[in-house]
This record gives C-alpha cells, structure tokens and sequence, in this order.
C-alpha cells in the first residue's frame, strides 16, 4: 500500500497554511516538521506548511505523490537505553516548485492566515545574487525569493502592518536572519520597491537568528525493506533523526507568544542573545568531534560511537572537556557539565554510525573555528596551553602526512592547505625538522588569522606531542599522555 491521505483511517484534517517553508531536505523534515506535527497535535496549533522547493530540482513531487505525509523515525539512547519509536508526519499540506507552479507560489502571500516563513537553503542559501530581479520567475536566490513573496503580501493586503510574517531560517551561518534581513532590505531598494515597503519590512515583520541541533542521518536505505513490513505501506520519504533535539531562537516575547513549542514539552529555547548557546555548541559538539578524529583514527578506530568507548580514547576526550574546554567557557558549569554528558551520550547512539573520515572534510577550518579559540582562552585565563587540544593539533598534522601505519589516508581540505601540508612533509626526513614543520604551519596567518608561534609555548607542546606520535606511535602516545 502506498502512503498517501486517501489510505489513511481516520482521515487526517486538512489545516490552514500558516507556514511557508523553503526547503523539503531532511533536517527540516526531521526537525521543523515533526516539531509543528507534535504542536498541532498536543496544542491544537492548527498549522499547515506548504512545502516550496528552493532550488529547480528537488523532491517537492515525492512529497506531493505522498499527500505531504512521511514518517520519522527517532532512535538513539535514552538513559542509557537503546530506543527506536516512529510517528507518521501529517503537518505538510504539499508542496510548490516556483520553478514550474510560479503563480502558486506567489499566490502563498494572500493566504490570510500565514503568519510564519521557515527555511534550510544550505548555508550557501543566505547569499545575494545581483542578476536576480522582480520580475524573475522565480529569482535565484532564495532572499530574492521571498523578497518577492513579501512584496506581493505587501500589495495584496495595501501594506497592512497585521499582514507581515515571522521569518526563522535555519541555515548554519552566525545571525542567519541578520544576514537574511540585510539581503531582503537590499533587493527593496534594488528593485525600488518604495519606502513603504521598506518601512513595513522593518516595523511588521520579524526577524529571528536560530540555532538548531540534531543529528538526522537521513533516509534508511539499508533498512527500507524491514521498515515497510513493519509500518504496512510504502513510504519513499522515511527520514531518521536522533532524540536529542535543541532549536535556540532569539526573538521577542511576541514571537514566543504566537510559537509556543516549549509547552508541547520540546526544547525550544527563547533567548534575547543567541551566542553562548552558538559557542557552547561549537566548543563542546563540533569541537570534541574535530579534536576526537585525529586522535581516534590514528589511534586505529574508524567510527565516532567506537572511539568515545574506547577505554584510552573515551577518557582522552573526557579530560579534554573536563579539564580543558569547559574550564574556557564563561557560563554556568553545571549547565556546560550536563550539555556535555548529553554530547557524549549523542556520540555513542548505536542506531547512527558515523564514520571518522567522513568528519574530516576540511579539518583546518574547523579546528580554527571550533578549537583554537578554547585553546586561546584557556592559556589567557591559566597562563599555559591546553595539553590534550594541543596534542590534537599534533595529531592533525600528523594526520596531514597520509599515512596510517601503512595505510593510506584519504586527506581532503582546501588547496591551499593541502599543499601547504604535502610541501612540509616532503621537507621532512627525520623528527629533528618537526620544530620547523610546525612553526612554518602555525605561521600561516591565511588558516589561523593570526601567527601562532605568537601563542607562549603552543610550538614547543605542539612539536613536542608531533615527535612522541611519531616516535612512539598514537596508541603509546596517547596512553602516556594521560
């Protein structure tokens, strides 16, 4: 049987649309979706999402074939235990492409009971593109997009200050909607739109940066044939999710008024300053799994779950948290103590296998971002170097040679640090030159934004850590270290 409205007893209502969503991937499926599902159904929130495909090619057909509906799968740990539950999703009414339905979607705006505008345009999504114009159908950006659609709200209601919308990106960009807002407000004066399209921009419609966190590995492939017996009919658009789930939203007491998903007991959080919750994230989350695959792999692990249970391992990147970062971060430590136990049980979920090269994409990058700074606070505030995240940082270089044992390693970053990489190791033929390896590499102002042989002591507990790697290898590194 295949999934759709008509097969489904008792017949599902229909609800009004009240959220435009650019977007069908995964997340917002897993995430957004399932959250307005969960509201509709404990709070009577009565909302209904039409579905617009942000780009000319996407799944917005799938999603019709299917009547808007789809089913979601969460599994992972909880206290402790191994769980696996499903919910049929019904909060999407169907989907538009712009590209082919343009008028539909334009239409969108005189729906008279919208009120919210969700979006997952990738984080290249939020960008201005200078070719796209009014008269586009549609424009290329997703900004010039909904450029268009406020404007036809605009005219539609004669600029009715009750008519403007709640617009809650979702893009992984620092202040999303800050970013957003200046392109919208920069295709109005573009496309001269008019001052009182300008001023109703500003003073009718809502703004809000978000972060958003939960692990959704996707569709099951692998298990499609054991999920349709289980479940009694075909569904082409399965998604699966992790229970864990946090969206931080930095609005107005309004918004939180019209948007109340803390009482449908989710862990929505409201806050008038989005960056503690951004640099927790970073610090803990993205930090542990950048310090952790150096490490880990060398030490001759492949998966995230297998490495933080691993003996040696696992008690590495728990002193690292422990005695390293949280100690950086200028928040409540009870609270950091118990985001970090929650990222830990996240890491060893045994329903999601995340292999560790495939979160080595770009390692440089990301160690710049995600634990440079904590190893720049930690030596302000304790006046000497983060031992485990600089033996991190040896490890990447390490890492950077390509070898594992005899093994290689498929090393993938940007050219310039690729060759920077290749040219360093070509130039070493024993540990003596690894003093000149590393200060070379921390020179690099183009990676670090700032030389960080500058740093008291990071070169020599860098070089230091590089040569016991190397001399000794990881697993007898590592264990002597700690």
């Amino acid at each position: 049987m295949k999934l759709n409205r008509a097969n489904i007893t008792p017949a599902l209502p229909k609800r009004p649309i009240k959220i435009v969503q650019f977007g069908e991937g995964n997340f917002l499926r897993a995430f957004v979706d399932w959250m307005i599902d969960r509201m509709n159904k404990t709070l009577d929130f009565n909302a209904g999402i039409k579905v617009i495909q942000p780009i000319d090619r996407g799944m917005v057909d799938m999603l019709n074939d299917q009547d808007g509906l789809y089913t979601l799968y969460l599994r992972g740990l909880q206290n402790g235990e191994a769980k696996s539950e499903h919910t049929l999703i019904d909060a999407i009414q169907g989907g538009l492409n712009p590209y082919t339905e343009h008028e539909a979607f334009l239409a969108l705006a005189e729906e008279e009971e919208l009120r919210f505008v969700i979006s997952n345009t990738t984080e290249a999504g939020i960008a201005f593109d200078p070719n796209d114009k009014l008269e586009d159908k549609p424009q290329n950006s997703y900004p010039g997009k909904l450029t268009a659609l406020l404007y036809e709200r605009f005219c539609h209601f004669e600029g009715n200050k009750d008519k403007g919308l709640i617009i809650i990106p979702c893009e992984l960009i620092d202040e999303n909607a800050v970013r957003l807002k200046e392109i919208v407000l920069k295709y109005a004066n573009l496309w001269n739109l008019g001052a009182d399209f300008l001023r109703w921009i500003e003073e009718s419609n809502y703004f809000c940066s978000t972060l958003v966190d939960r692990i959704v590995p996707g569709y099951p492939r692998d298990r499609m044939p054991e999920i349709t017996e289980e479940l009694g009919y075909e569904d082409n658009l399965v998604v699966e999710g992790e229970f864990f789930h946090l969206w931080v939203i930095q609005a107005p007491e309004q918004v939180q008024k019209e948007f109340p998903a803390p009482e449908a007991g989710l862990n929505v959080i409201y806050t008038d300053d989005i960056r503690p919750y951004k640099k927790r994230k970073v610090r803990i989350l993205n930090g542990v799994h950048t310090v952790l695959v150096p490490v880990a792999y060398l030490y001759g692990l492949d998966a995230v779950r297998q490495s933080v249970e691993n003996e040696v391992c696992g008690r590495f990147i728990q002193k690292a948290i422990d005695e390293e970062i949280i100690p950086s971060l200028d928040m409540d430590k009870e609270e950091l103590t118990a985001y970090s136990k929650d990222v830990l049980e996240r890491f060893s979920n045994p329903y999601i296998h995340h292999l560790l090269l495939s979160i080595s994409l770009n390692s440089f990058s990301k160690f710049e971002t995600r634990v440079l700074p904590t190893i720049l606070a930690y030596v302000e505030q304790e006046g000497k170097v983060p031992a485990r995240l600089t033996f991190a940082m040896a490890a990447m270089l390490y890492f950077y040679r390509g070898k594992r044992n005899l093994e290689d390693i498929p090393v993938n970053d940007a050219k310039e640090v690729m060759d920077l990489m290749n040219r360093e190791w070509a130039n070493v033929s024993s540990s003596l030159e690894f003093e000149g390896l590393v200060k070379n590499v921390l020179a690099e102002k183009a990676i670090w934004k700032m030389d960080l042989n500058e740093v008291d002591g990071l070169a020599d507990a860098v070089t230091k850590s590089l040569q016991l790697i190397h001399d000794q290898g990881m697993n007898k590194a590592i264990e002597n270290m700690l």
